[in-house]
């Protein structure tokens, strides 16, 4: 018979539920939402024609927030047998069985639900388009099995918010913002190939797909390829190369960076790359 008594048999209180929790959605590491939140906001000034208001201002900052976290539950789950042996992310909730996989679901399924209540105040456009956001984000963790550039999934999923963006302002997705995810699609690959050389020698003894994997010795001059294509799209589009000036000075930093592929350069040239969206964005809300 269970001794009901024994704290050691009962559940751990609330607050250190809470901090689990906290750890399962990255909320410690902002860098991985704040990469997401300034192409978005990038294209929700570009679609407005200048500011787009308070109430689009909340919906997008907040939706971001929360997707982001809902993805990483998603990802933890469908990622756990092989997290356990990756040295970065073995002592992850998931992975260690601090929080089941029933609850990452259901936290993960509440995140996604709140952002969805955030988008039924939009249009009917960006209801539509969310679905396919939903979609993509769903696929990007299994694609680490079957897909020898899963970045360029993660790509897709990290640029939704760009034609989200032009939905809720114009109710429609025009084709510069197609022409905006496709440069973005290229500095999310240019990042988490950066990301994705940290485990690079993990990755290869599990079996995990990644375009460090697949790139090999070009890794270095691909990614730097892969920023010179995002910065050079956005500046076509934009018609104005000169605000990628202060983003290029960045993006050859980060090449320096991971030059010699040592680990720690690595995921600090990955870290680094939200203050380069924030530099991009910068340069489009002053000028439009």
């Amino acid at each position: 018979m269970t001794d009901l008594s024994d704290p050691s048999r009962a559940d751990p209180p609330w607050p250190s539920r809470l901090k689990l929790y906290l750890q399962l959605i990255r909320w410690d590491r902002p860098a991985g939402w704040l990469l997401l939140l300034w192409p978005t906001l990038s294209a929700l000034w570009l679609a407005a024609g200048g500011f787009p208001g308070w109430h689009l201002l909340l919906v997008f900052v907040l939706g971001t927030v929360l997707m982001r976290s809902a993805g990483c539950c998603i990802n933890d789950v469908a990622d756990r047998d092989f997290d356990r042996h990756v040295k970065r992310t073995a002592d992850r909730p998931v992975t260690r069985g601090a929080v089941s996989v029933k609850e990452a679901l259901v936290l993960g399924a509440v995140l996604a639900l709140a952002a969805f209540a955030l988008v039924l105040t939009t249009s009917a456009a960006a209801i539509a388009w969310s679905f396919a956001a939903l979609a993509v984000a769903l696929i990007y963790p299994y694609a680490k099995r079957h897909v020898s550039m899963p970045q360029a999934v993660l790509g897709v999923a990290f640029s939704f918010g760009i034609p989200m963006a032009y939905a809720a302002v114009q109710n429609q997705v025009p084709p510069q913002a197609w022409a905006l995810l496709l440069g973005n699609l290229f500095w999310v690959l240019a990042y988490d190939t950066e990301y994705a050389m940290v485990d690079r020698d993990d990755d290869l003894r599990i079996g995990m797909k990644t375009s460090a994997i697949t790139l090999g010795r070009f890794d270095v001059p691909a990614i730097a390829v892969f920023y010179a294509a995002y910065l050079a799209l956005w500046g076509w589009v934009l018609d104005a190369p000169s605000r990628s000036i202060g983003a290029a000075a960045q993006a050859v930093w980060h090449v320096w960076l991971i030059r010699r592929r040592e680990r720690l350069s690595c995921f600090l040239a990955f870290r680094m790359n939200h203050w380069l969206g924030l530099t991009v964005f910068l340069g489009v809300a002053l000028s439009v």
